[in-house]
C-alpha cells in the first residue's frame, strides 16, 4: 500500500463544512466524520475512486476520520468476493478506515425499530399495492398519488409489518411506506417505500430476514447510528435530501448528518455502469474485471497506473456541482507525469529483425554503463551488453527510405544508443520479400555514440544484444470503446467496442535486466511507452509486459 500524505484541493464542499464547524455553527466542537459506503454488488472502477477521494480526502484535510460501510441491503447480486476488493482497493489507493469498517446488515435490527416507531407516530403504514399499481397511482405533476390503504390503522400496520418479518407473505405483496405527503413536487416524498419483502439469502445475515430497508431509508439511519457529520454523495440523490432529512428528523437518534452532493465522475470512450460493466464481463467482451482496458480499480492497477497518478487526477479535476465529461486522456496525462518521474529507462524491441554488424569481432562482447533515469542518478546505473548481433526496430530500417526518414537505409548512419555509430550497408530478404537481416559496419572510434571528427549523425536508435535478450509477450492496450460516448448511439453500447483495444505482440526482445523485473516495478521503453509486467499472467518463464501509456501526450497536443 502507498502511504498517501496528501491532503485535497479546497472545493465548495470545504466551504460548506467550514461554515458548518464555525464557532456557534451546527457541527461546532464536533471532529469532521465522513464515510465511503459502496454496495458490494461488483468492483470498484475510476468513478468510485473521485468519491474516494472526496470521503477520505475531506476527512483528512480536517483531521476527522472516514468509515468504510458495505451497503448490503440488497441481497440479490451482493458478495463477499466483492467485499474483499473493494477493501483491497481503497487500500492500494492509500486510504485507511482504522477500525471502522461496517456493513448495513450491522443496523437491521434497529432499522427495524426505526420503521416501528415511524409506524406508531402516524407516519408510516403497510401497502398492498403491487408494483404496477404503485406505478399507476403515482400520478404526475399535476396530480396527486395515492393509496387506498393511507389511513389503515396504526395497529393494523404493524401487525403486518411484523408479520412480514415472519415470512407470511409473498415477494410484491406488500410494503412499508413512508406518509409524507402524496401531492410533493419532490416524487421521493410521494409516500415511499421504506420496505420491500424479498426472500433471498443474505451474504451476511443468511435467511433471517425476508425484508430489506429501501436505500433511502437505510442511508441516513446508518449515517446516524456511526455519528457521521458529513454525507458526501453524488448529485443523482440530491433530490432524495429531502427524505434523508425527513428520516432523520423523525426518528428517536441524536445525530443529524447533513448530506452534501457533488458531480460524478463521467469519462469519455468508456462506461462506468456496474450492469455494463457485468455485461463486458459475464458475455466475455472482456478477460474479466481486471481486464486492463476495464475503468475499474483493479484493472487500471494490472495496466500499470499508480496510486498517485489516480489521485493526482481526482485531485485536479476538481470537485463541483455540474456533472460533466472527463477525457481519457487526461487520465493518461497524470499517470505520464508520475511515470516520467518514477520509471526506470530500459531497451525493448517490440517488432525484432536482426542487425548484423559485420566489421564487429565475432565473439567478442563489450559492456556498457547507462543511466537508469537520465534525470535522476539516485536511481543508478545498470549494464547492457553489445556484440555483433542486435535486434532493432523493425520500423527503424527502410531500403527505400521516404523524405526525412533519419533512420538505417542503405548508405545511412545512426547512433546505436549508448554505444557506436553505424552505417547501413544493405540486408538480406526471404522469399516472399520480408527483410529478415539488416547489415551494417561500426565506427570502433565513436565508442558512447560520440563522434570525435564532428560529423553530424541525425538518427538514434534502441536496441539489445541478441547473445543475451529476453523474449517476452507484449500487450498494447488502447480506449475499449471506437467512440466518445458508446452509450448514447444506436444499438448496443457494445456495438462500439474497439477490435483493436488489445494488440498481443509476440517473441519481443527485451535488454536482460528485464528478466529481473518486480511486478511493482515500472518501465519506460525507449521510444515505446511505459510498461509493466502483467500481475496474472506473466511468470519467470514466461514474461509478459502490458503497455500503461504511450509516450505521444495527446491531452498536452489538444489544448
Amino acid at each position: 500500500m502507498e502511504e498517501n500524505k496528501e491532503v485535497m484541493s479546497g472545493n465548495f464542499i470545504h466551504t460548506f463544512i467550514d461554515e458548518d464547524i464555525a464557532e456557534g455553527g451546527a457541527y461546532y466542537g464536533k471532529k469532521v466524520h465522513t464515510r465511503f459506503p459502496p454496495e458490494p454488488n461488483g468492483y470498484l472502477h475510476i468513478g468510485h475512486a473521485k468519491a474516494i477521494f472526496v470521503d477520505f480526502g475531506t476527512a483528512m484535510k480536517y483531521n476527522g476520520i472516514c468509515n468504510l460501510r458495505m451497503d448490503d441491503t440488497n441481497p440479490t447480486k451482493e458478495d463477499v468476493e466483492y467485499v474483499d476488493a473493494i477493501k483491497e482497493d481503497i487500500k492500494w489507493l492509500g486510504f485507511d478506515w482504522g477500525d471502522r469498517f461496517y456493513y448495513a446488515s450491522d443496523y437491521f435490527e434497529q432499522m427495524y425499530g426505526y420503521a416501528a416507531e415511524l409506524i406508531k407516530k402516524g407516519l408510516a403504514y403497510v401497502c398492498e399495492l403491487n408494483g404496477e399499481q404503485m406505478r399507476e397511482y403515482r400520478g404526475d405533476l399535476t396530480t396527486p398519488a395515492k393509496s387506498p390503504y393511507r389511513d389503515r390503522p396504526v395497529e393494523e400496520s404493524l401487525d403486518l409489518f411484523k408479520r412480514m418479518r415472519e415470512g407470511e407473505f409473498e415477494d410484491g405483496a406488500m410494503t412499508l411506506r413512508a406518509k409524507i405527503d402524496l401531492a410533493s413536487g419532490n416524487f421521493n416524498m410521494r409516500d415511499p417505500v421504506l420496505y420491500r419483502i424479498n426472500h433471498k439469502h443474505h451474504h451476511r445475515t443468511g435467511d433471517k430476514w425476508c425484508i430489506y430497508p429501501m436505500y433511502d431509508f437505510a442511508h441516513p439511519i446508518e449515517d446516524a447510528i456511526e455519528g457521521i457529520t458529513h454525507s458526501l454523495c453524488t448529485l443523482e440523490f440530491e433530490a432524495h435530501r429531502p427524505l434523508y432529512d425527513w428520516v432523520v428528523d423523525n426518528i428517536s437518534i441524536d445525530s443529524k448528518p447533513r448530506q452534501i452532493e457533488f458531480a460524478r465522475l463521467g469519462i469519455n470512450n468508456t462506461v462506468m455502469s456496474k450492469r455494463k460493466l457485468r455485461k463486458l464481463v459475464e458475455e466475455n467482451y472482456v478477460s474479466g474485471w481486471d481486464d486492463p482496458r476495464m475503468p475499474t480499480i483493479c484493472g487500471l492497477r494490472r495496466r500499470g497506473y499508480t496510486p498517485k497518478s489516480i489521485r493526482s487526477f481526482t485531485d485536479q479535476i476538481g470537485v463541483s456541482k455540474v456533472n460533466s465529461v472527463v477525457e481519457y486522456s487526461f487520465l493518461e496525462h497524470c499517470l505520464r507525469d508520475d511515470l516520467n518521474e518514477n520509471a526506470a529507462r530500459a531497451m525493448a524491441v517490440l517488432e525484432p529483425v536482426k542487425l548484423i554488424i559485420t566489421n564487429y569481432p565475432e565473439g567478442k562482447t563489450e559492456e556498457f554503463e547507462v543511466e537508469n533515469h537520465p534525470q535522476n542518478p539516485d536511481m543508478g546505473t545498470r549494464t547492457v551488453t553489445f556484440s555483433r548481433e542486435l535486434y532493432i526496430e523493425a520500423s527503424d530500417f527502410m531500403e527505400e527510405p521516404f523524405k526525412k526518414y533519419q533512420r538505417l537505409y542503405p548508405g545511412n548512419e545512426v547512433r546505436i544508443k549508448s554505444a557506436y555509430i553505424v552505417k547501413c550497408t544493405g540486408c538480406k530478404k526471404d522469399d516472399d520479400g520480408n527483410v529478415v537481416e539488416v547489415y551494417a559496419e561500426y565506427d570502433p572510434e565513436t565508442r558512447g555514440g560520440n563522434t570525435p571528427d564532428g560529423r553530424k549523425v541525425r538518427g538514434t536508435i534502441h536496441w539489445v544484444n541478441a547473445a543475451d535478450c529476453v523474449s517476452a509477450e507484449v500487450r498494447l492496450y488502447d480506449n475499449l470503446f471506437t467512440v466518445p460516448e458508446p452509450e448514447s448511439g444506436e444499438g448496443e453500447f457494445t456495438d462500439y467496442i474497439n477490435p483493436e483495444s488489445l494488440v498481443v505482440l509476440k517473441d519481443c526482445k527485451l535488454e536482460k535486466s528485464l528478466a529481473d523485473a518486480q511486478k511493482t516495478d515500472r518501465f519506460q521503453f525507449m521510444r515505446q511507452g511505459y510498461f509493466c509486467l502483467d500481475t496474472v499472467d506473466s511468470t519467470p518463464d514466461k514474461l509478459v509486459f502490458n503497455r500503461s501509456v504511450s509516450l505521444k501526450d495527446s491531452f498536452k497536443k489538444g489544448k
